[in-house]
Order: structure tokens, then C-alpha cells, then sequence
């Protein structure tokens, strides 16, 4: 049972990290109909946030109880990491190349093991090192940056890019501290996108961006789509395996995401895929081989006494 639910929660991050894959396939599609980034990031926060609230109101409202003295919490999820890194992230492609801003932005594996290991005091074992590693490197192929690529950057580009990736990284820390304090995948899940939908209030223009809903009908099932699949499924998914596994380790995992896009951009918008893009694909499918051929089959997934993190 205990290697079935491991199985589960690992399945449950790769299955988030391919839905955040194809996320371009949706934008491209709004973008051509005239949003612009910010506004894809607020419909995305709201629209998953609104759907959810539905749901949770007329089947589990219990899901909407939190303490207020947790609020940070969801703050930190919302605010701090989802609507932070997406602001950080499209700053960052526009200051600098869509190779480099995805390299930078890759780095949260790491900051996460990092962080992890500071404030739960998860361990630091090769495995995870070598993973996060070959994870990056990885990533850094799929994205397009081989040693043949023209890596541009710019100061500005630097700190937007590394602040996506912390944004990126802060969500497992957050979600984990939330998870610790008692709340249910679809609670955290429920608030970040409240927190990220009034966030996003300000750096939008509300009016002018429902009247152009409201006036491209054609637009509202892309709309729906990027706010149900690539926004509440994946981020329920996600934080459910947090439930399960390690916050670093499911960073790791959530890598496979820029080889989903990879392949995507390949099979649905005829994009080349190179010798390179290929190496990174096999380079992250390796780091997940072996982020978990450690422990698969071993009963480490007890809980150290007195916490609520797994071994």
C-alpha cells in the first residue's frame, strides 16, 4: 500500500508537470486573439479559482474553512509564488531570449532542495543532486540552449529570470508549510488562486479585459480550458504529491514540464526538434530514472516522530 500511494503521488506530479507542458498550446491560441500575457495569467487564476469555489460550495464545503492566523500561507502560494513567478517569468522572456528565461527558471529544482533542507530539514542525498542536476541540464537542452545557441542577457534579465525561479520554487515551500498546518490539496489549491486573482487585479485592467471576453465568444473554451487543465487540475495534482513526497523531490519530478513543451511545439506547431532538444528530453527522463530508483521499493516513507515530513 505504502509503495501504491508513493506510486500515486509521483504519477500525480508528472501528470502536473505535463499539463503545465502544453499550456503554449492555449496561449498561442488567446495570445492570437488579442490577450496579452498579464491578462492570460489573471483569466488563468480566476477562471480556476471560480470553477473551483463552484464545485467545493455545492460538494465539500468544509474545503473552505482555513484559520487567520494561516493566511500567509496562502498568501505565499498565491501571491508570492504563482502570481510572482509569472510576472518575473514574462519579464524575463521579454528582457532576454525564451531559452535563457526557461534555463533561469529551472533553477527552482535547486532553490527548492535548498530551502528544503534549511527549513524542514529534508535530507541531502546524492541522488537528489545528481537528479536536480541532470534535471537542469536537461531542461537547458529542451529549452534550446546548447553550446552552438547565442545566450543573451542582460542584468535585468538575470534577476527577472532568477525571480521566476524563486516564484517557481516558493510554492512547495508554501503548499508544505499549509499541508503541515492540516489543510487538504483543494483548500491550498482554493486560496492560491483567490490570492493570485486579487493580486493580478492590480496589474490588469479589469474592465477592458472582461469586455474583451465578453466580446470574443470564440475565445471562452481556450479561456476555460488554460483555467481548467493547465491551472486547477495541475496545481491540485501537484500539491496533492506533496502530500506524499518530499518537496524537493517533487520539484525534481515537476521537470519534465519543459520536455512536454518540447514535444508539444514538435507534434502541434511543427517546431524543429533538434539533437540537442532530443539529449534534454532523455537528460530529464534519466533524472526522474534515478531520483527514484533509490527508494522506490523501500519503506522510507514513514513519518519522523513528531513532524509531518516523510523520510
Amino acid at each position: 500500500m505504502v509503495i501504491f500511494m508513493k506510486l500515486f503521488a509521483i504519477c500525480s506530479i508528472l501528470a502536473a508537470g505535463t499539463l503545465w507542458g502544453i499550456i503554449g498550446i492555449f496561449i498561442r491560441a488567446l495570445t492570437q486573439m488579442g490577450f496579452g500575457a498579464m491578462e492570460l495569467v489573471a483569466l488563468r487564476s480566476f477562471g480556476a479559482f471560480l470553477a473551483l469555489a463552484v464545485y467545493l460550495a455545492v460538494f465539500k464545503r468544509s474545503a473552505f474553512r482555513i484559520r487567520l492566523k494561516d493566511w500567509w500561507c496562502f498568501a505565499g502560494t498565491g501571491i508570492l509564488s504563482l502570481l510572482f513567478f509569472n510576472y518575473c517569468y514574462f519579464t524575463a522572456i521579454n528582457l532576454t531570449s525564451l531559452s535563457t528565461a526557461c534555463i533561469l527558471l529551472y533553477t527552482a529544482p535547486i532553490i527548492v532542495m535548498l530551502l528544503s533542507l534549511l527549513l524542514f530539514k529534508e535530507r541531502l542525498t546524492v541522488s537528489k543532486c545528481v537528479s536536480a542536476l541532470l534535471a537542469f541540464l536537461g531542461c537547458a537542452l529542451a529549452a534550446g540552449f546548447h553550446p552552438a545557441a547565442d545566450l543573451s542577457i542582460t542584468p535585468e534579465g538575470l534577476l527577472a529570470g532568477l525571480g521566476a525561479g524563486l516564484g517557481y520554487a516558493l510554492y512547495s515551500i508554501f503548499g508544505r508549510y499549509a499541508l503541515n498546518r492540516g489543510y487538504s490539496s483543494l483548500t491550498i489549491t482554493l486560496y492560491t488562486f483567490a490570492f493570485s486573482s486579487l493580486g493580478s487585479l492590480f496589474l490588469t485592467d479589469t474592465p477592458a479585459l472582461a469586455g474583451r471576453v465578453f466580446g470574443s465568444p470564440e475565445s471562452l473554451p481556450w479561456i476555460l480550458a488554460l483555467a481548467l487543465v493547465t491551472c486547477a487540475a495541475a496545481y491540485l495534482l501537484y500539491t496533492y504529491g506533496l502530500t506524499k513526497i518530499e518537496s524537493s523531490r517533487a520539484s525534481i519530478l515537476a521537470s519534465i514540464e519543459p520536455a512536454v513543451a518540447t514535444l508539444v511545439g514538435f507534434l502541434a506547431f511543427q517546431e524543429p526538434l533538434t539533437l540537442w532538444s532530443a539529449a534534454g528530453i532523455c537528460l530529464v527522463f534519466l533524472s526522474l530514472i534515478l531520483l527514484n530508483a533509490d527508494g522506490l521499493f523501500k519503506k522510507r516513507f514513514t513519518k519522523r516522530p513528531g513532524t509531518d515530513q516523510p523520510q
